[in-house]
């Protein structure tokens, strides 16, 4: 390089006309119009656009040579421009070059360098470097940078301290499979990379640490889908001599803050907060989405006795009959359209779907047994109105609920129902336990370190269904973006946890056996929380796909094209680490 850079490219303004100024940057794009040859030189900022004159042999033939992606300094006055661009911020200045030297020449990419360029997802990974010269790449890299930033100085000042937890660290079971790490030195045995810092982070506060933080990298070997990847980023914290309010109230100031800097959407707080079973009867999902309405109902009394078989034998049977009422759309559905709906609750475990189309003549796939008692409980039930249009499903409850709730978020995406641009709750109250089928006990909903509600802790041992826990999630247009927990701190308590999971003294000495021995020394009360901050970022970054706002993401296979990763290791390698793979 032979001068200094004094401004990046999207910088220069109408104010800065006269002044000599040094750009670097990569040839966006070359118009050669005889005379005169334009250059849109482009950086991380923007775009500046370059004026090369004939006259000036030696910057012009340089001029001519330039293509594509070739990286370059120019030193030159800023002008005002003739012909103005509004489409940029520099739209109102140009650059008269003085002098252009070629700090690099590039081969003819092999994909576009603009936002629409239609190119395949996995071309555009295997070549990220160039992808992410895109403006909008760029734009989220920096959101991302930004919010993670803004995170750390809000925890700073409330007292928290950010320390690094181990990556190499002992298999612990977090739901998901572990990724494992072979230990050379340590002949058959192996580290997990965390899934989250979970046991680290209570011991911290053990460790009497008080308020802890970081950003941190987490690991899970699971099937890939838009929002999720193998590596992930969390923003973790824990607070001692805390509980469920402390860190709610906490994290409301965090998300205000987000809101205030990253959109122009007032929240307001405190954020309201739901109880597991109501977002689970009306939405469906322990993730509700609120921007919009239409609720499930229960309408199973309302056809109890009905002579349609098929929702008055689930009522006999102790399931239910659930009902969404969408307001004026009967006309929007086509017989054709509403069996596409019949085979996308079936995804979900519901055997089918009845509807009705409440016009001035009743449509029904069940018209033959709607009597006008049962038609006339049905709009008082479900505030049925013209044009209406009711979709039906039964079955146990939790089938008929995860059916219906995943129908409703369908219908109000295909059709665009939304309200409202945010919409944010809590969710608490989740119960303690669910019943494993394949492993014939109970097992953990969130992890066995979950405080009981104090009032359900009598039913442990007797009821381990009905126990709730002192757990929360924040949950922002229908998605999980962070969950938590108080933690139990006694370990008389933690015993009992262990025995409803039925476990043995065996699995819990080589599953938690370091920790249990933490908890008898003395353990503050203590709760904590944990963002997943792709998620958090794709929402301010309005994107429904996370590898929009990861540097270098991989794809739904859990491989990276650019580096070609996961790759196979050599016959030497495998017998350092003791390892013989199985070829067969």
């Amino acid at each position: 390089m032979e001068f200094k850079r004094t401004n990046m490219c999207g910088e220069l303004r109408s104010q800065d006309i006269g002044k000599s100024v040094v750009l670097m940057g990569w040839v966006g794009k070359k118009r050669n119009l005889g005379s005169l040859v334009f250059i849109d030189l482009r950086d991380k900022t923007g775009i500046t656009q370059i004026v090369v004159r004939e006259e000036d042999k030696d910057n012009y033939k340089k001029a001519r040579e330039i293509s594509q992606e070739y990286v370059i300094e120019v030193k030159g006055s800023v002008r005002e421009r003739e012909s103005k661009n509004s489409e940029i911020p520099t739209g109102d200045i140009e650059i008269v070059a003085d002098k252009i030297n070629i700090l690099d020449s590039a081969n003819t990419p092999p994909i576009y360098i603009k936002d629409d360029d239609d190119v395949s997802e996995n071309l555009k990974l295997k070549y990220r470097y160039l992808d992410m010269r895109k403006p909008s790449v760029q734009k989220n890299l920096k959101l991302r940078s930004d919010i993670i930033r803004t995170a750390r100085e809000y925890m700073y000042e409330h007292g928290f301290t950010e320390v690094e937890t181990p990556f190499l660290t002992k298999p612990t079971p977090e739901g998901a499979r572990d990724y494992v790490v072979p230990s050379r030195i340590n002949e058959g045995k192996f580290y997990a990379l965390p899934q989250s810092p979970q046991l680290l982070k209570q011991i911290l506060m053990i460790g009497s640490l008080d308020r802890y933080f970081q950003v941190v990298k987490c690991f899970r070997d699971e099937d890939l889908r838009a929002n999720r990847q193998p590596e992930f980023t969390q923003l973790d914290l824990e607070m001692s001599f805390a509980n469920q309010d402390d860190v709610i109230e906490m994290n409301e100031g965090l998300i205000k803050e987000l809101f205030d800097k990253y959109t122009d959407y007032d929240l307001e707080l405190p954020i309201a907060r739901m109880d597991y079973k109501e977002a689970m009867d009306s939405y469906g999902s322990d993730k509700p989405d609120l921007r919009y309405g239409y609720k499930i109902q229960n309408v199973s009394e309302i056809f109890k006795d009905s002579d349609f078989k098929v929702f008055s034998d689930n009522t006999l049977e102790g399931r239910s009959v659930r009902a969404i009422n969408f307001k004026n759309l009967a006309d929007k559905y086509s017989r054709k359209q509403l069996d596409k709906l019949t085979d996308f609750v079936k995804d979900y475990g519901l055997k089918g779907l009845s509807y009705i189309k409440y016009q001035e003549e009743i449509q029904s796939s069940i018209k033959k047994f709607l009597t006008d008692d049962i038609l006339e409980k049905l709009k008082e039930a479900l505030n049925l109105e013209d044009n209406d249009l009711v979709l039906i499903g039964a079955d146990k409850d939790k089938t008929v609920l995860e059916g219906m709730g995943a129908l409703r978020r369908k219908v109000a995406k295909d059709n665009d129902l939304y309200e409202k641009e945010y919409a944010l709750c809590w969710v608490v109250n989740f119960p303690m336990f669910e019943y494993s089928e394949e492993e014939g006990r109970y097992v953990s909903q969130h992890h066995p370190f979950t405080m009981p509600n104090e009032e359900d802790i009598d039913l442990l041992l007797t009821e381990p269904g009905k126990v709730r826990t002192q757990a929360y999630d924040i949950v922002i247009n229908g998605d999980e973006m962070g969950g938590g927990s108080v933690r139990i701190n006694n370990s008389d308590l933690q015993e009992k946890v262990f025995e409803a999971l039925n476990l043995t003294e065996e699995d819990i000495k080589n599953k938690f056996g370091f920790f249990i021995e933490a908890l008898k020394y003395g353990t503050p009360p203590h709760a904590g929380l944990a963002y997943g901050l792709d998620r958090l970022i794709m929402l301010f970054a309005k994107t429904e796909n996370i590898k929009d706002v990861i540097a270098f993401p991989k794809t739904q296979s859990a491989t990276c094209p650019l580096s070609e990763a996961p790759s196979p290791i050599d016959d030497r390698a495998l017998n350092e680490l003791s390892i013989k793979l199985d070829k067969e």
